[in-house]
């Protein structure tokens, strides 16, 4: 089955672009990045902050944005069987440079998980859009634990480092 990523999430004044793989099922479903109640994304985000995510979407949305991050994926479309990223196949990539040109204030990538980073360095590494921008690769946010990532304060601790880079 053949699916494929939102429309990046990004706004001027934006300078952390956070790219995950492809949304799941889940958050295909309700149309809505890290739409699985169970991904740890919002939390995150909220955690850095010491907050509690907002109930709405579009509050959660409005919240990254007033800190300087956007969101996007690596991938534009893919084959997949569920949500695992270890399903992907025949993966089709955003198109980063693109939208890295009409977006400069963009300073940082930030990789959600192994698959985002892998998939970038795949088609993007040698990008001349790339040179000078930060690229940081954090642990996943997905739902499905690690040996290391186990709860979201685990990964509230590990995304630390991008407290000097928002607002």
């Amino acid at each position: 089955m053949r699916v494929h990523s939102f429309p990046p999430m990004i706004h001027e004044g934006a300078v952390l672009l956070v790219l995950g793989s492809m949304p799941g099922q889940a958050s295909i479903a309700v149309n809505q990045y890290y739409g699985n109640p169970r991904n740890h994304m919002w939390r995150v985000l909220y955690g850095l902050f010491g907050r509690e995510p907002d109930e709405t979407y579009e509050d959660r949305l409005a919240f990254a944005a007033s800190h300087g991050i956007a969101m996007w994926d690596v991938i534009a479309s893919c084959e997949r069987e569920g949500s695992l990223d270890a399903n992907i196949r025949a993966e089709v990539p955003n198109d980063l440079p693109g939208l890295l040109a009409d977006y400069p204030s963009v300073r940082g990538l930030i990789f959600n998980g192994a698959k985002s980073h892998d998939t970038f360095m795949k088609y993007f590494k040698d990008h001349p859009v790339m040179a000078g921008l930060t690229k940081i690769k954090l642990p996943s946010t997905s739902p499905i634990p690690t040996k290391t990532m186990r709860t979201t304060a685990d990964r509230i601790e590990a995304w630390r480092v991008l407290l000097p880079y928002l607002r």
